[in-house]
């Protein structure tokens, strides 16, 4: 009996030593910021917390979103799937004023094939807070959700606590009121900025963390969504550059969400975190405004082009990552997801409901094999696409495809696909291929 104690008392002590190991987490999420709005692509944004961490860990150069929007980006994010498996082509739609919806699926008026999107994530899908938390980890969420009113929100998604959750996809200001209704946020003073209050508790949350179990912190900012509202102080920085109006308002956002990074990161090394903290920072899609010197954007008809589908992407994994390295092996944000469970469990995520892979062998120089990128999205005439390593294939309902070589010609100014036919043939019958194994009901109201 004295021996079975002992034995347990033991394993009790090794599995606390092993979850006081475990690193914590930080996943940076921004909304809108385009691949170029970071300073170290484009030094016109001030944005030197961000530039710091791209200096310490490993950016990705070719991170992709696979469909990019709001909705459908943070659902593949959360659960390591292609969100068109998910039923999710589009954005959610708020069918009242409150932001709630009783129909389970919206249809976008301009969508040439009229294909449902979900209204809602639902709560059978497994998210990367449902798997930390059985992994030990305390899961703090804050910020912009968009993956359906209250009974979806996050605090039913793994979340053990949730600020600043609102039902709708943007704020209707940075400064009160933040939301026309449902303001989660209405006790805050009318002077201070919404990226701010974020972040306020956020520092909080660090400081005063006192739990023995590691913690993830999912840091999802309504920045850089429009109303292009920046903060006062910073204004004037922009407009001191010569840039005009919503340009200098859109900089200053930039900046403070940079900042939020930066105090954040302070936050961290100031309670004796920051050498056992992973920190992954990315963006929901590309710019609204130019991504020069990419083409596409936010929206626009070219969502799927380089400027729409790539984003911002840097990990930092202190004692794992080796500073200031780029990767140039292209990559989706549904590989978070296996990501995450690999660092928090020490053990190879094998889950096969993912479509997403870990990261991890690239940050430590391992093999890691070439795979297709699968993109789908269903608000106009452009609709799918492939990235197969340099190779990139778009196609349109009319019959419109092109080929780019993305590597070479990230602009996509050329269009190979009347050039490289054998490439273009092959990419064509591998995406066909997949949608009629990815995209769900499709014989109810698509036609490929």
């Amino acid at each position: 009996m004295i021996k079975q104690v002992i034995i347990a008392f033991i394993l009790l002590a090794s599995l606390h030593v092993a979850a006081k190991d475990k690193p914590n987490v930080v996943v940076f999420f921004v909304d809108d910021l385009g691949w170029a709005d970071v300073g170290y692509i484009n030094p016109e944004f001030e944005t030197p917390n961000i530039d710091q961490l791209k200096q310490e860990g490993v950016n990705f150069e070719r991170a992709y979103i696979t469909t990019p929007t709001c909705s459908p980006s943070r659902a593949s994010l959360l659960t390591g799937k292609e969100s068109i498996r998910l039923e999710m082509p589009r954005h959610i739609t708020e069918e009242d004023k409150f932001g709630r919806n009783s129909k389970k699926y919206n249809y976008w008026k301009n969508d040439p094939v009229q294909m449902p999107s979900i209204n809602w994530l639902p709560l059978e899908e497994v998210t990367y807070a449902e798997r930390l938390k059985e992994l030990g980890y305390y899961n703090l969420f804050i910020g912009k959700w968009h993956l359906g009113h209250e009974p979806y929100h996050p605090i039913h998604q793994g979340f053990d606590e949730q600020y600043g959750t609102s039902n709708f996809g943007h704020p209707k200001g940075y400064y009160q009121p933040f939301f026309k209704e449902n303001n989660p946020l209405e006790d805050i003073p009318d002077d201070q900025y919404l990226t701010d209050v974020l972040t306020d508790k956020a520092e909080d949350f660090i400081k005063n963390y006192d739990k023995k179990q590691p913690f993830s912190l999912t840091m999802w900012h309504y920045g850089v969504h429009g109303p292009q509202v920046g903060r006062k102080d910073l204004i004037a920085q922009y407009k001191a550059k010569g840039w005009e109006d919503r340009y200098a308002e859109y900089g200053a956002m930039v900046t403070a969400v940079d900042e939020s990074l930066g105090r954040i990161r302070k936050a961290l090394e100031e309670k004796g975190l920051a050498d056992n903290t992973v920190i992954l920072f990315t963006s929901d899609q590309g710019g609204y405004f130019t991504n020069f010197p990419l083409r596409g954007k936010k929206n626009g008809g070219n969502t799927l082009g380089e400027g729409g589908a790539r984003v911002p992407f840097v990990l930092y994994y202190p004692g794992v990552t080796k500073a200031n390295t780029t990767c140039e092996t292209p990559i989706q944000t549904l590989d978070v997801y296996p990501t995450l469970v690999e660092i928090a469990s020490g053990k190879k995520c094998a889950e096969k409901q993912i479509q997403g892979k870990s990261l991890l062998p690239l940050l430590k120089g391992e093999e890691f094999k070439e795979r297709n990128l699968y993109f789908f999205r269903s608000y106009e005439d452009q609709y799918a696409a492939i990235i197969s390593g340099d190779w990139k294939l778009i196609k349109y309902h009319s019959g419109l495809l092109q080929l780019y070589n993305v590597k070479e010609d990230k602009g996509e100014v050329n269009n190979l696909i009347f050039v490289k036919t054998a490439i273009a043939k092959n990419l064509a019958k591998e995406l066909s291929a997949w949608e009629q194994e990815a995209v769900p009901n499709k014989e109810s109201y698509y036609t490929n």
